[in-house]
């Protein structure tokens, strides 16, 4: 059994090696009476999920102050989703730490206090409750708030991308033939590659900042903003005969 095993994972990393270079021999080295082409396709769609990100961090002269305070604004953040229908445990830690805090102007390298952070994230569906849990967050202890999309149904993404690389291939393709006084065969070979384009997500201002303006505008940063499009891009190489 072991070696059965063995010779299958050589087989596929063979496979896997070679199909590149099959491509290329293609393309250098067309076979007669066929029409080697590449072009590519792409697929664009609204995001199905936001990411929320952000920091708890607390800074007390003691470690045990430092780490209270940390708790009591990780228990506001849980009466925060619990208050926009949200179930605290969806969210997700995704680092914890504690540390000394030094100063570094002090010859002694004098301690002055400790610091807790937190990095923690949520998933939502319902981007109707993004600017709430933004606007609530500004009124918290948390620094760095980001907000992100995702798109989970990647993979039927994907094959629509695929779909307009091939539909293109055949088009050019099509085009060729019949400019040479030939018709466009069945196709014989065909590589695909598949690039996801994520959105840029870039790092808010501190929560603290989105506070400023809350007198003047209490509308959420978020309001009246469309989520921007997640991009799949397929290039596909395609080897037609000719008739």
């Amino acid at each position: 059994m072991m070696r059965k095993s063995t010779s299958f994972i050589i087989t596929a990393l063979l496979l896997a090696i070679a199909a590149p270079l099959l491509a290329q021999d293609r393309a250098a080295n067309p076979l007669p009476n066929t029409l080697w082409v590449g072009a590519d396709g792409k697929f664009e769609s609204d995001p199905d999920t936001a990411v929320v990100q952000f920091n708890i961090s607390a800074q007390e002269d003691k470690l045990q102050e430092a780490t209270q305070k940390a708790t009591q604004a990780a228990e506001q953040i849980r009466q925060l989703l619990r208050s926009n229908g949200l179930d605290p445990k969806d969210a997700q830690f995704s680092r914890f730490t504690t540390q000394p805090v030094y100063d570094y102007k002090n010859p002694k390298r004098k301690l002055v206090g400790y610091r807790v952070d937190a990095n923690i994230s949520i998933k939502l569906k319902d981007f109707s409750k993004i600017g709430p849990i933004a606007d609530g967050l500004s009124n918290m202890e948390v620094t760095d708030t980001s907000i992100g999309y995702s798109l989970d149904d990647i993979d039927s993404a994907k094959i629509k991308a695929v779909e307009d690389a091939l539909r293109r291939t055949h088009d050019e393709a099509n085009a060729v033939a019949r400019s040479s006084g030939r018709a466009l065969g069945e196709l014989s070979y065909a590589s695909v590659d598949t690039y996801e384009q994520s959105p840029v997500r870039p790092m808010m201002a501190k929560a603290a900042a989105f506070s400023a303006g809350a007198a003047a505008a209490p509308a959420p940063p978020t309001a009246e903003f469309g989520a921007e499009k997640i991009t799949v891009t397929a290039h596909v190489n395609a080897l037609y005969n000719l008739k």
